[in-house]
């Protein structure tokens, strides 16, 4: 038999989904709620049951139909603390990421990774112990790619992460980018509609594919650009996502003839190559960052204080190279 004393970060959650959290499978799941062998606070619940701190759940399983619950829980111990903090208070912090550092473990095969140096940070802190925690740990809310640069959200508690992926959602924070394109775009100023259609084999790492025809694969992408300053042929131009999908940016510049400097995946390397300031790195930045909450959802009050407050980057590496090329 296992007991289970809910926590703070584990309130809220339905009773099958933080059980499976613990190393069950659904199907174990349902078949011991049937067998009114899963009871919180004595009483059989449903799987739907939400938990409240303090409840307690008793599982009566064996030891082996569960996870190891310390088993890597402490694998970011001696993992690098450095970050650039753009802000931080009790619930969120916001991170300046640097090119090169990826958001998640990947194919790379590393554990130097944002979020486990978020992890660690807070770790050395105090404000995280693993140990004292079923089925939480801080999260990422929003990820950039491994050679972007730009800020990044993390989440401290299971509650401000929940209204923050809430709140990316339904669009109620503005992620606004900097990049310099390869070739001035014959408008200034575009909202550009298209649809992206990403190769469905997790395993590949192919670009995505960008048309003007809608297809039952395809995800509709919608981003408005600025141009900012033109200077020996190149743009820098701000970039407004209207949707989130993969390498949209990229992948939509260079789809209206305008790649990223220096992106090796959509761009053309007989170009990058005449812009050896650059390096091998596309020039894209996730610089700036508004919070435009509107009024709903569940424990929103606890965020209400970030509404109307925007935050930059600290420096974008490529703007001394703009002005410099």
């Amino acid at each position: 038999m296992k007991e289970f004393t809910i926590h703070k970060n584990d309130c809220g959650q339905r009773l099958d989904r933080f059980l499976t959290k613990q190393g069950l499978s659904i199907s174990v799941i349902m078949k011991t709620l049937r067998k009114k062998d899963i009871k919180v606070n004595k009483i059989r619940q449903p799987a739907d049951y939400k938990l409240a701190e303090n409840d307690v759940v008793r599982v009566f399983l064996d030891d082996r139909f569960f996870a190891d619950s310390h088993k890597d829980k402490l694998k970011f111990e001696n993992i690098s603390t450095n970050l650039n903090i753009v802000y931080e208070d009790d619930n969120i912090i916001l991170i300046d990421k640097p090119v090169g550092l990826l958001c998640h473990y990947g194919v790379c095969k590393t554990s130097d990774t944002l979020i486990n140096r978020v992890k660690a940070y807070l770790y050395k802190k105090g404000e995280f112990d693993p140990q004292n925690e079923h089925s939480f740990e801080p999260s990422l809310c929003n990820r950039i790619d491994r050679n972007t640069c730009g800020i990044v959200i993390a989440a401290k508690n299971a509650a401000s992460l929940r209204i923050m992926n809430e709140k990316i959602k339904l669009r109620q924070i503005r992620k606004v980018y900097l990049c310099v394109l390869s070739r001035v775009p014959d408008k200034k100023e575009a909202t550009l509609t298209a649809y992206l259609e990403k190769d469905s084999d997790p395993d590949k790492n192919n670009p995505v594919k960008v048309t003007d025809r809608k297809s039952d694969t395809n995800k509709t992408i919608v981003t408005k650009y600025r141009v900012l300053d033109e200077r020996g042929g190149l743009a820098l131009a701000e970039i407004d996502l209207l949707t989130g999908r993969t390498h949209q940016i990229r992948a939509h510049m260079a789809y209206i003839g305008c790649p990223l400097v220096g992106d090796g995946k959509y761009g053309r390397n007989k170009v990058n190559k005449k812009f050896p300031l650059f390096g091998n790195r596309q020039a894209l930045c996730s610089y700036r960052l508004e919070f435009r909450f509107e009024s709903g959802g569940e424990n929103e009050s606890r965020l209400d204080y970030l509404n109307g407050k925007q935050f930059e980057a600290g420096s974008v590496w490529f703007l001394e190279k703009f002005y410099s090329g």
